[in-house]
């Protein structure tokens, strides 16, 4: 008799799932929270530069028999009390907007760097004056001191801008003076020191030059607040004269119709709010790859 062959039936192995380790995920996740805000800083730039692409109508006038209605494919955030199409107004209102908090980082970062370096660089009893002063401005709640100003120098976009400007100086004076004094302590500019450099030198190629990152990311993070401040003071009535349109005042028109049309306050709001985190989001992934 031949010899039978028995054969015993395959197992099949099924493809076990690849476990993502935790850590990689939630760095996976920072990735993509860091993408999508700088879609969205994007395109609220977009929305500032070429807000005709974005909304072509007019953000002035308005159809009587359009007024009031909620959010639809015809209108994305809904119409106003006159019939103003909602988007078109914050699209078109970003301009203003963006454009005094751009401005009021701009004076903040300049003027606070300043101060910073010259306190870090020179110390002894000019430091200790800025440094007071600092500790002052710091002292005070920024919206209040930003409302202080804004009353003393008048109502405009402009005025909004310095006021808000003013009041952040402090935190770039502080982080700039912080940095330029780590800086000075450092091996290599002790180094350039002792081999004869001449120290405006050592203070242009090395300390200037190591001491500007975190103040960078601290701008990203301060331009979000910024948005906030320039807002608030918009929605008090100091911003741009209506019907100029800005997102704190947009914010404004529609508070006495949040019962019956809760877009006009609600998506304005959301707009600034995601602007906001974004900029946060973006100023901490600088602030981390700057150490």
């Amino acid at each position: 008799m031949s010899d039978t062959l028995i054969r015993e039936p395959a197992v099949q192995i099924e493809p076990q799932p690849i476990a993502v380790p935790p850590r990689r995920r939630r760095e996976v996740l920072k990735h993509v929270w860091l993408g999508i805000s700088v879609l969205v800083l994007l395109l609220a730039l977009g929305f500032a530069l070429f807000p005709s692409v974005f909304a072509s109508g007019d953000p002035l006038v308005g159809v009587p028999a359009d007024k009031l209605q909620a959010p639809s494919a015809a209108h994305w955030f809904g119409t106003d009390n006159i019939g103003r199409d909602v988007f078109t107004r914050v699209v078109h209102g970003s301009g203003l907007s963006l454009t005094a908090t751009l401005l009021a980082v701009g004076i903040a970062l300049v003027v606070g760097s300043v101060i910073g370096l010259v306190s870090g660089a020179v110390g002894g009893i000019l430091d200790a004056a800025l440094m007071r002063i600092v500790d002052v401005l710091l002292s005070i709640p920024t919206l209040l001191l930003s409302l202080a100003l804004v009353t003393a120098l008048g109502f405009g976009t402009v005025n909004v801008a310095i006021a808000v400007g003013v009041t952040l100086i402090a935190n770039f004076a502080r982080v700039m003076r912080s940095e330029v004094l780590r800086v000075r302590r450092s091996l290599y500019v002790e180094a350039a020191y002792a081999s004869g450099v001449r120290r405006l030198d050592v203070f242009r190629k090395h300390i200037l030059r190591n001491s500007y990152g975190p103040v960078i990311a601290l701008a990203a993070v301060e331009f979000g607040m910024a948005v906030l401040y320039v807002s608030s003071l918009s929605f008090l009535g100091f911003g741009a004269a209506p019907p100029t349109p800005e997102w704190g005042s947009l914010i404004s028109e529609g508070r006495n119709f949040l019962a019956t049309a809760w877009w006009m306050t609600t998506l304005p709001g959301l707009v600034i709010v995601a602007v906001v985190l974004s900029a946060h989001r973006l100023g901490h992934a600088l602030e981390r790859r700057s150490q």
